[in-house]
């Protein structure tokens, strides 16, 4: 069976790698002339970790990335809010990394054309719209290096293409720009001495626009240097008449220690931390609402093309990984690839859609949103249900990552490639 995926994100090749898996060659296109290793920091949870194993993936992605002890909440003075262990020392049977973006797009391309040939991922073809032909799908895109229209046909069509999805707006044409809610990040990195035990993921403030975000992704080879910080402060902005400026622009060294200076946290050097990040991105926090349907005859979403949310509790690529191993599932159980996509769809879409709109209440955040408003940490045991809670909506508890069944396709997955813990 023919499959494109259209998109070559994170998302995009790692529902390439399952498919390969589960004994389908699929084929990637990619809107970029290159891919590189771009962005900043990103966080994995425990059922992503889990997914990239099975794929055989593990000892790569240690290799690149680091398992932090513990999410800490702090108020705006920096005094703590709430503490929960994470990865392995919170029981799961796999650990929560923290790894830089651009390394790990990385990691998953070499695995692509390691697995599915050097020719599996082809850039520079931007998609313009599919058709449907007796035979399945013909996709059609612009050749960026040429200048040509080129078509392919596919039996099936996967739309991996991000929170601007042409796939999806062709889906869906009335749908509109992506939801704004007034809150840009300024996103950095540096290099920079450990903050607290140095395996933490800190978060300080109240609620979207009023925090920010702190956690080491890379660790150094002698003892004792400086970590690679990732860094994230929200600024609210408000709305004008004007289109969003979505550039992703240059946030200017002056700006960055503006937007910082209005914080005083006693356990890190916040002047530093702006004078030593080389670069400093703004990206408006956005999201879409939630669709009734992700899949159509031999089309369907996944990733940020199905479900772009705000970055509360982590979760947004996580669930893009868990989207590509449930759907390359679903195609190798059902003989009928309509009927495969409508499963897919089935399983994956409820779920998703409740934590978009999940993370519009803040998600696991609301603990330090409250305690703002409380004016002082909550109850531990009120603190405790909005994290588990948040936990059981994402179907992350530690007794469903570790104890629900495998996606992985017995008798595809090439001996070279076995899952690990």
């Amino acid at each position: 069976m023919r499959i494109s995926i259209v998109g070559g994100g994170i998302a995009g090749l790692t529902c390439a790698l399952s498919l390969h898996a589960a004994g389908f060659q699929p084929r990637v296109r990619e809107a970029a002339r290159t891919i590189e290793a771009v962005g900043v920091g990103i966080n994995l949870l425990p059922h992503a970790v889990r997914e990239l194993a099975e794929l055989g993936l593990a000892d790569e992605l240690a290799a690149i990335a680091l398992p932090p002890q513990r999410l800490s909440y702090h108020d705006r003075t920096g005094a703590p809010v709430w503490e929960e262990p994470l990865g392995r020392a919170a029981g799961y049977d796999w650990p929560q990394y923290s790894v830089h973006r651009g390394r790990l797009h990385m990691m998953l391309l070499a695995a692509v054309r390691e697995r599915l040939g050097p020719d599996a991922v082809r850039t520079g073809l931007l998609f313009q719209r599919f058709e449907e032909t007796a035979d399945g799908i013909r996709t059609r895109f612009l050749d960026r290096t040429s200048g040509e229209p080129t078509t392919e046909d596919t039996d099936l069509l996967i739309g991996s293409d991000g929170i601007d999805s042409a796939v999806r707006a062709q889906l869906y044409p009335g749908e509109g720009p992506s939801h704004w809610n007034g809150v840009h990040m300024w996103r950095g990195i540096a290099p920079f001495p450990h903050i607290l035990d140095g395996r933490s993921i800190v978060v300080a403030g109240g609620t979207p626009g009023e925090k920010f975000v702190a956690y080491p992704i890379d660790d150094p080879a002698t003892e004792g240097g400086e970590a690679l910080m990732n860094w994230v402060l929200e600024v609210r902005h408000p709305r004008s008449a004007e289109a969003l400026d979505r550039s992703n622009r240059r946030v200017t060294p002056a700006e960055a220690r503006a937007g910082l200076a209005d914080w005083s946290l006693p356990w890190i050097d916040l002047e530093a931390l702006a004078e030593r990040s080389s670069a400093v991105f703004e990206y408006p926090m956005l999201d879409r609402d939630p669709l009734p349907r992700w899949s159509f005859g031999r089309v369907t979403l996944l990733g940020d093309a199905a479900h772009p949310m705000f970055p509360m509790g982590m979760n947004g690529g996580s669930q893009s990984i868990v989207d590509g191993r449930v759907l390359a599932w679903c195609l190798a159980r059902e003989s009928d690839p309509d009927a495969a996509l409508r499963r897919y769809d089935e399983m994956r879409r409820p779920l998703v859609n409740a934590i978009v709109l999940g993370n519009r209440e803040l998600g696991p955040e609301a603990i330090i949103a409250r305690a703002a408003e409380h004016g002082g940490p909550l109850p531990a045991d009120e603190a405790e249900k909005i994290a588990r809670g948040y936990k059981a909506l994402t179907q992350a508890e530690v007794a469903q990552v570790n104890g629900h069944a495998s996606w992985t396709v017995p008798g595809h997955l090439t001996d070279g490639f076995r899952p690990s813990r």
